[in-house]
């Protein structure tokens, strides 16, 4: 481990080490052995986190997955937490080519090969961790053999402009939702415009208030706020976007820190605190908090300025069309908005994914379902996986 970095407090089962490679060094946590049984190593499950967050956001779950027999990983991913030798440079001078897409299915496969294994038996993400698993099922499904997404649904893979030379130029032309956003009564921007900025790093990294800050958006997205009701939108238009809490679909005027400031201060501190120990107690969101006080967020918002980026995005296109084509499972929390911030995407999922077993919404649970409802998801995970064995004996 290197000398400047703590240990982090694990539940029994799980330990933590780092890993080199000929690219990054991973800071890994893992349960369970991956032993040889009858010839074969332990199935391997992956586990690929979102933001704000670090490998660590799977905890609760690791250990009672290891328990039925899999060998269970997860990591930092490049940009967070204590993995290292990835582009550290401030948002002006970094190479984002080394956050694309590509690149993070890429560190995927070599952490894989760095842990002995030829495939994964499934790989799990949440939140942007959803985004990498979708896209490492869709690029490697020979290596991938299954995944399951949490929170942020699939929408498809990329879609080219068609069959040009029979429509006119009119008919290509995308509405601007920035626009659209920026017009309405009560002037708006989305959050994946704002993580894009060069503000975004420089506002949320505070020297002092991170504890505050975490504690508020990570409250703000879960079961425990009031504020969240979600529901299916009707369309991708900046009326119906509007409709999203703010820490989505933000004031024109604000950065995240000060709309998280902003909607917390309706909030009772003594109240916020006590429902937190359900699920992120003081002492756990201690880690987040070190985390990104260590590296503040710019690592993790490089890729949000990827995906909004057609530049940074054409590695992708070279899947348009393709569809994931490996069992694929669903979950999220009812409380969650980001299971409709995308209008259709969830619901659309069985048309882009031609195995795809369903999507679960788990009461109870926010956007942090696998932390705030860890038994539910843990069975639905395991359900999931039964059925896929089941499948491919009878086939």
């Amino acid at each position: 481990m290197p000398s400047d970095l703590s240990s982090i407090p694990l539940p029994s089962g799980m330990s933590e080490s780092y890993l080199p490679s000929h690219d990054l060094t991973y800071h890994i946590l893992t349960s369970g052995k991956s032993n040889y049984h009858h010839g074969t190593k332990t199935p391997l499950l992956l586990l690929l986190h979102g933001f704000p967050e670090i490998a660590y956001s799977w905890r609760k779950i690791m250990p009672a997955l290891a328990n039925q027999g899999y060998y269970v990983v997860a990591y930092d991913q490049r940009g967070y937490g204590s993995t290292t030798n990835w582009d550290t440079r401030p948002f002006s001078e970094v190479d984002l080519k080394t956050f694309s897409m590509t690149r993070v299915v890429r560190d995927a496969v070599i952490l894989v090969n760095a842990l002995g294994y030829e495939s994964v038996d499934c790989v799990i993400g949440h939140d942007f961790g959803a985004v990498v698993a979708s896209m490492c099922a869709l690029m490697r499904p020979d290596f991938f053999k299954s995944v399951v997404m949490m929170s942020h649904p699939f929408p498809g893979s990329p879609k080219l402009p068609f069959d040009v030379l029979n429509k006119s130029i009119q008919e290509e032309k995308k509405v601007n939702i920035a626009k659209c956003l920026a017009e309405l009564d009560q002037p708006r921007k989305h959050y994946k415009t704002y993580y894009a900025t060069a503000d975004a790093a420089k506002e949320m990294d505070p020297p002092d208030g991170m504890h505050e800050f975490l504690r508020g958006y990570y409250y703000l997205k879960s079961a425990d706020w009031n504020g969240n009701h979600p529901y299916p939108l009707k369309e991708k238009s900046a009326t119906e976007l509007a409709k999203l809490p703010h820490y989505y679909v933000m004031l024109l005027d604000l950065g995240m820190r000060e709309s998280v400031q902003a909607t917390m201060k309706n909030e009772d501190p003594s109240k916020v605190s006590e429902q937190s120990k359900r699920w992120l107690p003081d002492h756990e969101l201690a880690v987040y908090v070190d985390a990104f006080k260590r590296n503040g967020f710019q690592g993790g918002l490089n890729y949000y300025r990827i995906g909004t980026s057609p530049e940074y995005l054409k590695d992708v296109e070279l899947f348009a069309g393709q569809k994931i084509d490996v069992p694929s499972l669903f979950i999220s929390g009812k409380r969650d908005w980001g299971t409709f911030q995308d209008p259709g995407a969830f619901e659309g999922m069985g048309d882009v994914c031609t195995k795809y077993k369903g999507g679960y919404l788990v009461g109870g649970a926010g956007h942090w379902v696998q932390q705030e409802q860890p038994e539910t998801v843990v069975e639905l995970v395991l359900k999931f996986l039964k059925k896929i064995k089941v499948d491919y004996a009878s086939y």
